[in-house]
């Protein structure tokens, strides 16, 4: 049982900028290709940095507002600086946070809430640029069809992992939510269950409504069931 990986999701045609590109030539960039953002690009064809619209809008917010309705934004000297720029180089983002095609949808996704950044050029082990993954392409996991989680929890969770056949666990999946039903004969393989259901890319939640032949003394011995999200 393995998380979808970063090359499987990535967009490998990567629009993409040089350091000297100027300020409108980005602009028509992102508007030319239905874009957010393009990864700059050194002159050995590795990411320096990344500029966003965001980026390119800061130059407008800092412009003098002579109907006075809105205040001025609080720059930093930094972000001044930026926001005066006129080449990719002056008003990217960086250093730039990059990931790996080898990686899972989960570290990636983990990297992102951390760094709080949207997308992640996707580099080789020369930091070459092979393409670049998004939120959005993250998200793609949870467009999985209901039959393809079930067939993965049926066979590599219950039959391959945990040894169990599928006539001890019933298994029902609708719009991601997934729900157990059965006997097992250890209860602590209840919570082990539960887990890696939960860990199966595409599952939204999962609930369990499992009894056991044989009770583990620290466990409780009455459970309803667990709401348990991915």
């Amino acid at each position: 049982m393995d998380h979808r990986r970063i090359d499987e999701l990535m967009t490998r045609d990567v629009v993409s900028v040089r350091r000297d590109t100027q300020f409108k030539e980005i602009a028509r960039t992102l508007a030319d290709n239905d874009v957010s953002a393009v990864p700059v690009l050194d002159d050995a064809g590795r990411p320096a940095g990344i500029v966003s619209e965001a980026d390119l809008l800061r130059k407008a917010a800092s412009r003098s507002d002579l109907s006075g309705r809105t205040p001025p934004p609080d720059l930093t000297s930094w972000e001044r600086a930026r926001a005066e720029g006129s080449t990719a180089a002056d008003v990217m983002s960086a250093p730039v946070v990059c990931a790996h095609p080898q990686w899972t949808v989960v570290e990636a996704a983990r990297l992102m809430a951390a760094r709080n950044v949207k997308r992640l050029p996707v580099v080789d082990e020369t930091d070459a640029v092979l393409g670049i993954v998004s939120r959005a392409d993250l998200l793609r996991v949870f467009l999985r069809q209901d039959q393809a989680i079930w067939d993965e929890i049926t066979h590599d969770v219950l039959m391959a992992t945990l040894n169990l056949a599928p006539s001890e666990v019933t298994v029902e999946v609708r719009d991601g939510r997934v729900t157990l039903r059965g006997t097992l004969g250890d209860s602590r393989l209840i919570p082990v269950l539960v887990r890696l259901c939960a860990s199966v890319d595409g599952v939204v939640s999962v609930s369990e409504r499992l009894t056991s032949r044989r009770t583990d003394p620290k466990r409780p011995a009455a459970r309803a069931g667990t709401g348990t999200g991915s």
